[in-house]
């Protein structure tokens, strides 16, 4: 694939004010009361806002055998959310490669290429996006940790699958991905690494694609995986300059008040997750009334410090700072909260600070 093309399709343009483009990172969480099909359909809702007000792409993330987070397939999630956008990019934020057969990812991803043309995004990570116990259910293997360090392997077979290119006398020469370049001429998804440490800085650094980092949930790690990154890259066919996007957990309200009252429901949640006790995203009530140990009130305040939350000006204040201090090429918002309402106004009220289409 020509640099051109490569480069559109990962670098965004900035609209209205944003300094840099701004994106959307669902996680497709289920409120306590509710289902998952009221959790997908509000990610619909979310995908058509942030097309309309001028977002630059919607990400889905995958995990599993985590009740509140209905993202476990996120090819199936984004060919239902391409058959209700027109313009938005969509992507995985990401796909746990070690999960997965790299041939299957190569299938699904072209598959999605093919429903929606161009605006398609193949995220990547090596983390296995829940516990040890499931992780070797997915993987079918007795040693969790398998696959994650053989993560450059994956990552090398995937490339030659969606570039229906390898080598004669490969094993694999005369299979192909298909949907794929084995129909004719055609763009593939553009590929980002992912990550919360070093690790995937380097790598992404080293081939010249594009990285993402998860800043909403490994913050005292973003600067310096950044500058890794940035200190490791090597222009390629892809990049020819650095480009790096982050993840930022935000969430903008009418009321400081209530913004504070909707993202403690996330920070419940995380609560219980780290203690092993996973669940639905408890609504504000509970989470006002909680009782948190001494530890946990510690925890929590720790994690609010790193989301952005207040009034649309506050929000945007904080955003601007943080785009700032990290150097960031755009930043992808994810609003974590109880209610869908409470959501879909976030992002309509960020929209409006930054006067966005």
């Amino acid at each position: 694939m020509g640099d051109e093309i490569q480069g559109d399709a990962i670098r965004g343009t900035a609209i209205g004010t944003a300094p840099v483009p701004l994106s959307v990172l669902d996680l497709v969480t289920v409120g306590s009361g509710r289902t998952a099909t009221d959790a997908l359909r509000t990610s619909v809702a979310i995908a058509r806002l942030a097309e309309s007000r001028g977002f630059h792409r919607h990400w889905v993330a995958e995990h599993h055998s985590m009740p509140g987070v209905a993202s476990s397939s996120p090819a199936v999630i984004l060919a239902h959310l391409a058959a209700h956008t027109e313009r938005i990019r969509l992507g995985s934020g990401g796909v746990m490669l070690p999960n997965h057969a790299p041939l299957v990812i190569a299938e699904q991803f072209g598959t999605l290429e093919a429903l929606a043309p161009g605006r398609v995004d193949l995220g990547l990570g090596r983390a296995p996006g829940t516990d040890g116990a499931t992780a070797a259910a997915l993987r079918r293997t007795d040693r969790p940790g398998e696959g994650a360090d053989d993560f450059p392997q994956q990552l090398a077979e995937l490339t030659r699958f969606l570039d229906d290119d390898f080598p004669d006398g490969h094993p694999y020469a005369r299979i192909h991905a298909v949907p794929g370049p084995v129909q004719g001429p055609s763009a593939r998804p553009p590929i980002w690494l992912l990550g919360s440490s070093g690790f995937s800085a380097r790598l992404a650094g080293v081939l010249g694609l594009p990285f993402a980092f998860a800043h909403h949930f490994s913050a005292q790690n973003t600067v310096p995986a950044l500058d890794l990154y940035r200190e490791s890259f090597r222009p390629s066919a892809v990049l020819d300059a650095p480009y790096a996007l982050i993840g930022v957990s935000a969430l903008a309200s009418d009321d400081e008040k209530e913004a504070r009252r909707q993202v403690l429901t996330g920070a419940l949640s995380m609560v219980r997750l780290r203690t092993g006790r996973p669940g639905l995203i408890p609504t504000p009530d509970e989470a006002a009334a909680y009782e948190f140990s001494p530890m946990e009130r510690e925890f929590v305040d720790s994690w609010l410090s790193n989301v952005v939350h207040g009034t649309a000006d506050a929000v945007r204040t904080g955003l601007d700072d943080l785009q700032k201090r990290t150097g960031a090429d755009e930043l992808m918002i994810t609003a974590n909260a109880h209610s869908e309402d409470a959501r879909l106004r976030s992002y309509e009220l960020i929209a409006d600070a930054y006067d966005l289409a």
